[in-house]
């Protein structure tokens, strides 16, 4: 698997989709979200991290939605989702963890909604 990614070689049907990064913050022009994300960052596995980046941006529930969605042009619980996915991904990857244990280990509570997300966005 470490050469297939290291020299791009198909060893499955999917091609490189299961390498593919699935989250790539890129800075705005808006401070505030970007505060927002720099937090999410190390925070995505928390309960509820949309309603605390937005008591962080110290906005009301529905500017901080529009805000975050124009200024990345995707809405925050994606960008949460992407963000527990690509470190579940790196889990599954390197260690030995059962699907659920790494479905906890990022934030998720129910490892089946876990388990139908990650095929869903990871394949």
């Amino acid at each position: 698997m470490e050469v297939a990614k290291v020299y791009m070689l198909q060893w499955h049907d999917m091609g490189q989709q299961p390498f593919a990064a699935l989250m790539r913050f890129r800075q705005t022009d808006d401070a505030v979200i970007n505060r927002c994300q720099k937090w999410a960052e190390g925070n995505y596995r928390m309960h509820s991290p949309v309603a605390a980046m937005t008591k962080l941006s110290g906005l009301s529930e529905r500017s901080f939605v529009r805000r975050f969605a124009r200024a990345t042009d995707m809405k925050a619980i994606d960008s949460i989702h992407a963000l527990r996915l690509e470190q579940a991904k790196q889990l599954l990857e390197t260690g030995e963890l059962p699907v659920e244990a790494v479905a906890n280990e990022v934030g998720y509570e129910d490892a089946s909604f876990f388990g139908r997300l990650f095929r869903r966005q990871v394949g």
